[in-house]
């Protein structure tokens, strides 16, 4: 007769069923309830099959150094799992460490009076191979089990059915094992056989009164929580593998684009080839930044810029203080309009300039002083006017506290990092807000800056690649931008990001997959799905599934896996600052962004989708400024 214990097991047991159904055998199970809840389908199967299940307690602890109540307990909850899932119960049991069928000491006595007191049969085994002992082979069981019955030791066989890597030479050997004894002559008989019992004496139908159905509902539950996990599990190694492969190839795009920048812009140009071009600064009451960045923009060493400061009907001192310190400045051209956004600003400020080439950058914003040259070397070296913008580095200027050294890491990392290597396939997506220079012509052609998404930069740039040109990224032109150092403004800065960014996907969704759109439809857009919205939505999980993983059986499995889904996420920002050759160290705050700052942007993230879900509007508001972005120097 064989017995196994200690399963379900995912991995094992479907394989020892199967040796089972080839050879007509049939066999006993005897089952741990914690394994049973990981497994439920597979404990359907096996009763199914015709198999008999016995308990094997609820967590294969032992039964003698239990109290009587725990041991009353794990049996209850066992059999009540049993009864759940099968339509039957079970007087069978089994203890775990104390199956001996010929029961000496109290530790083997103990456990069968316990269970004897609950009505149940105790099984035990008189032929115990070892196959769950590190690093027994096939052989060694085979040989072991042969002698025994040889010996005429008797006929209950003890295999297990899971437990760990040896339950690989116990599917192995099994096959054997029967082969053997049925050319011997030997049957394999079952408990009912043995016993000269029926299978309804031994696994007894339940009734099915209020206490079946109470089972079947719990069950119902059981089931949804199973493959709710098993969907997780799944999903999370889908978004592991998604991961890696995007890793590696932004890892490749970014080493192609920066192999081709090393052969690009040799020669400096000379003054005189350098067009006109106008720098354009919407501003929304920030009377706190708006003169000290003009002040910032007027020492560009370009040879031939304006600057067109457009007040969008900030309610502050802004345009006052603007108009007090350059009102007579012939690079600056003030003005002013009622309130339309920014959107409607740049616009504004675009009818007002003749040049050809344009700088937009925001009002909060201090640029390096050689940036407007640098972007502008690009449109010199197209000779075809195909560039149609090019996207400069944001990086934070007010690095003062935690919040704002998270935001860095991730303006360098999923910002910076992305543009660079998206760069190489033409699939740029977001030209920043911060710092971008644009042809004119190519906003003209995409139909100008439009008012319908709230991510307006985003919104553009996608327009402008529709409408056939090229989107570049220069490293090397850098901004810095001041970042919000209080959780409330990051709040209201980024739930206004990314809501427009829904908006502004949900409005080119046409493109997604479209090979006529390029690497945008097939790629960029593709990512933006998957990486921005269906990851992150799942991501919090988890997290909650390592947290509750602590307190399961499943507590290191779950932990490596949740070690992969984490190191795949901040390998992009280790990537990201080898390429910029920044100070690796600055990347310990990852550790604590992980768990803090990850949660912050999940929130964002579900509050823009409620938004999005009642249909409300999304204003730009009000961001208190600090004025703290450092000089550049």
């Amino acid at each position: 007769m064989l017995t196994f214990d200690d399963g379900p097991d995912a991995r094992w047991t479907p394989q020892v069923l199967s040796i089972l159904r080839r050879y007509q055998v049939k066999a006993a199970f005897f089952m741990v309830g914690l394994q049973m809840e990981r497994n439920l389908p597979i404990v359907r199967k096996v009763a199914k099959d015709g198999h008999f299940i016995g308990n094997h307690t609820f967590t294969h602890s032992n039964v003698y150094e239990n109290s009587p109540q725990r041991t009353a307990m794990e049996l209850k909850l066992t059999r009540l799992l049993i009864e759940s899932v099968t339509g039957r119960s079970t007087i069978l049991f089994r203890a775990p460490y104390n199956a001996d069928s010929d029961p000496v000491g109290m530790d083997e006595i103990v456990p069968i009076v316990l269970a004897r007191e609950q009505n149940y049969l105790d099984v035990g085994e008189s032929i115990d191979p070892e196959d769950w002992e590190p690093g027994v082979t096939a052989d060694q069981i085979f040989d072991r089990v042969v002698k025994a019955v040889e010996r005429g030791n008797g006929h209950i066989i003890l295999f297990h059915d899971a437990g760990g890597e040896t339950r690989k030479e116990t599917v192995k050997v099994l096959p054997r094992i029967i082969e053997y004894f049925q050319k011997r002559g030997y049957s394999f008989i079952t408990l009912d056989q043995y016993l000269g019992k029926t299978r309804e004496q031994l696994m007894p139908s339940v009734l099915k009164g209020k206490e079946y159905y109470a089972m079947q509902a719990n069950l119902t539950l059981a089931m949804i929580i199973y493959e709710a996990g098993d969907f997780l599990a799944a999903l999370f190694m889908v978004f592991i593998i998604l991961g890696v492969a995007r890793l590696l190839f932004m890892l490749y795009l970014t080493s192609r684009e920066r192999r081709k920048e090393k052969h690009r812009f040799t020669a400096e140009p000379l003054a005189s080839d350098y067009p006109p071009v106008a720098i354009i600064v919407p501003a929304y009451n920030e009377e706190v930044n708006a003169v000290s960045s003009l002040q910032n923009l007027l020492k560009q060493d370009y040879p031939d810029f304006r600057i067109v400061f457009v007040d969008d009907g900030s309610k502050d001192n802004t345009y006052s203080k603007v108009q007090d310190a350059f009102k007579d400045h012939p690079r600056v051209t003030i003005l002013t309009k009622p309130n339309g956004g920014k959107a409607s600003a740049l616009n504004y400020g675009l009818s007002h300039t003749e040049a050809e080439f344009v700088v937009c950058i925001d009002a909060d914003t201090k640029l390096q002083h050689d940036a407007v040259r640098i972007l502008m070397r690009h449109f010199l070296d197209d000779k075809e006017g195909r560039i149609g913008a090019v996207a400069g580095n944001v990086k934070v200027g007010n690095q003062r506290n935690m919040l704002t050294r998270w935001q860095a890491i991730e303006y360098t990392t999923s910002q910076n990092f992305d543009r660079q290597a998206y760069a190489s396939i033409n699939a740029i997506t977001v030209v920043p807000g911060a710092i971008g220079g644009f042809r004119k012509k190519a906003i003209e052609d995409a139909g100008g800056l439009t008012t319908d998404t709230l991510a307006e930069d985003c919104d553009l740039t996608m327009r402008i690649l529709n409408a056939g040109y090229v989107i570049e990224n220069e490293n090397h032109a850098v901004a810095l931008t001041e970042a919000p150092e209080k959780l409330r403004q990051f709040v209201k800065q980024r739930t206004r990001w990314c809501f427009g960014v829904m908006q502004t996907f949900w409005k080119h969704r046409g493109l997604l997959m479209n090979k006529r759109y390029k690497a945008l439809g097939l790629w960029a857009l593709p990512n933006m799905l998957v990486f921005q919205f269906i990851i992150p939505t799942f991501s919090p999980l988890a997290d909650l599934m390592m947290l509750i993983g602590l307190f399961s059986g499943n507590a290191w499995q779950i932990f490596l896996y949740y070690l992969a889904f984490t190191l795949v996420d901040a390998s992009v920002s280790i990537m990201a600052y080898i390429f910029e050759r920044q100070r690796l160290w600055v990347l310990l705050w990852i550790i604590p962004q992980r768990f803090c700052y990850r949660w912050i942007m999940y929130y964002v993230l579900f509050k823009s989708y409620k938004k999005a879900i009642k249909g409300e509007l999304q204003s730009w508001g009000i961001l208190k400024r600090t004025g703290n972005v450092k000089d550049v120097q």
